[in-house]
């Protein structure tokens, strides 16, 4: 590959670290008893919607999976777009909405490549895509979500905490080229999320809430969840 911009660049070590389509899909046909592929929707996006932090609006959930967080979503009175690279993943969720009769616009894509215009969405949310980003895609992501969200709009993700029971790799971005792999996932600490979204207000960062099996929402422990405000005047 002969590299003549940073667009090229970036696609050389996507590459070089990025999983591809095909690895998705299989890892939704093969791993269906993984924890976070319940229909539950994580307990910080129930706290967010129960306590008035966020209300309904046009959503993006990047990385949508199986659907769970996106079907809470459009049944408390939001207009949801559900974004995923597998196309195994988003026939899953075709299925959860279907029997949850609820409408879910859901895109197969690159998250890199979403196509909408500047301030399109009122809030977005991120359960388990950003630990999966390569540092060199972590301006791009922050880009997206500045371009994307609305001034006033939430932006909140739930990610690995460094050295989690189900990964959070506690990498520095030099070693994560040094080795050329991700180990399963980046892990993050409350200060680098502050430090990495520091162009959003931040309403709080805190450890995800460990549920029970039995519960109606999901938590687990070794997560780390964000909620961030976009300023109406920048």
């Amino acid at each position: 590959m002969l590299i003549k911009s940073n667009e090229d660049l970036l696609v050389l070590l996507d590459g070089l670290l990025r999983e591809p389509q095909h690895f998705w899909n299989d890892f939704y046909d093969t791993f269906q008893n993984i924890p976070f592929f319940v229909n539950k929707p994580d307990e910080n996006l129930v706290h967010y919607f129960e306590k008035n932090m966020i209300n309904p609006g046009k959503v993006l959930e990047i990385g949508c999976g199986a659907g769970r967080n996106a079907i809470y979503l459009a049944k408390n009175g939001c207009s949801v777009v559900g974004v995923d690279i597998s196309d195994n993943a988003l026939k899953w969720a075709q299925r959860r909405m279907n029997e949850e009769n609820v409408n879910i616009e859901f895109v197969c894509a690159n998250i890199f490549e979403l196509d909408y215009e500047q301030n399109s969405f009122d809030f977005i949310y991120d359960s388990g895509c950003f630990h999966h980003i390569a540092p060199h895609r972590r301006v791009s992501y922050i880009d997206m979500i500045d371009k994307l969200l609305k001034p006033g709009g939430y932006f909140a993700l739930c990610s690995f905490e460094e050295n989690g029971a189900y990964g959070g790799s506690a990498m520095t971005d030099e070693e994560v080229y040094l080795k050329r792999s991700l180990e399963g996932g980046l892990g993050y600490t409350q200060n680098q999320l502050k430090e990495i979204f520091h162009f959003l207000e931040e309403i709080e960062i805190r450890k995800m809430l460990s549920r029970s099996t039995d519960d109606l929402y999901f938590g687990l422990d070794g997560f780390i969840v964000g909620l961030f405000k976009k300023e109406i005047a920048r």
